[in-house]
Formats: structure tokens, sequence, C-alpha cells
């Protein structure tokens, strides 16, 4: 297994689309990837709702991929074999969005890796919380996504 960030953030991807159909069908793709931050990108053809807008659940299941593949390719980096489940979320609409779009995610004001991955070790389970959203006009966003994803080591 490579641990070039890129390459298994593209591995990342391919996974995702191939494993959850709904990914396929949005035409996911990357845009970024480093240690703290990771975005995706969604035209809105294929996520449009019935007013010519992105459709809320695209906007929302975006988010949350960008925040479940921020903590999977922190793991893989590292090497730990862990399952990561969503376990919590909070989701505000804020504005429209009338064009392609990207979700951003990064770990929120408070998350650390190393207690993280200090908790993981001790107890073969954490959690960390992520900030995902969705730009909008200026420098407001159109969506934002509060989550908190959970990692179990496996066996």
């Amino acid at each position: 297994m490579t641990t070039d960030p890129q390459l298994l953030a593209a591995d990342l991807l391919d996974f995702i689309r191939d494993k959850i159909p709904l990914a396929r069908a949005m035409e996911l793709s990357l845009l970024h990837y480093d240690d703290d931050r990771l975005s995706l990108a969604a035209p809105l053809a294929p996520n449009v709702n019935d007013k010519g807008c992105a459709f809320g659940g695209s906007l929302v299941s975006v988010m949350t991929l960008a925040g479940w593949a921020l903590v999977e390719l922190a793991l893989q980096r590292r090497g730990a074999a862990c399952d990561v489940f969503i376990g919590e979320s909070t989701v505000r609409y804020l504005e429209p969005v009338w064009g392609d779009f990207r979700a951003e995610a990064q770990l929120a004001d408070g998350a650390a890796w190393a207690s993280f991955f200090n908790t993981l070790e001790a107890r073969g389970k954490a959690r960390i919380d992520i900030a995902c959203r969705v730009p909008g006009s200026g420098a407001r966003a159109a969506a934002t996504l509060a989550a908190r994803f959970v990692a179990k080591r496996r066996g």
C-alpha cells in the first residue's frame, strides 16, 4: 500500500465511487487533500432539485463524505485498520447553491489528531469532530455540517 497522500486520496475516492452508488451518481471528484483539509467537488446536473439549485441531500452527502474521507485518510496514513462511522451531525442550509459546488472538511476548532490517535491507541476507539462547509456567496457558507466521526479498530 502506498503512503503518498495524493495517491491514497485518489484510491479512496475510487473506493467511495465503487462501494457507494450514490457517490458514483453524484459524480464526485477530489479537489484537494492534505493532513488537515479535504475538498470534494460535485457538478450541479446530477445533484439538482426541482427548483434548479443543488439538492439539500446532495449537499449534506458530499460534506459527510468529505469529513469521513478526511478521517479515513488520517487513519490509513498511520497504518491504523479501523472502521469509521459518523456518530452525530448537525447541518445548516444557509443559501441556495445554483452551480457546481464543493465541500471542504477540516478539523473542528479544538480537535487534534494527536489526542484522537492517543485515545485510539489506548481504547481501540476514538472520536473526532470535523467541520465541513459548502462555500456560498462571498465569505458566507451555503451549508455547514458539524460532525463527530468515530473510529473503531478492526479485530
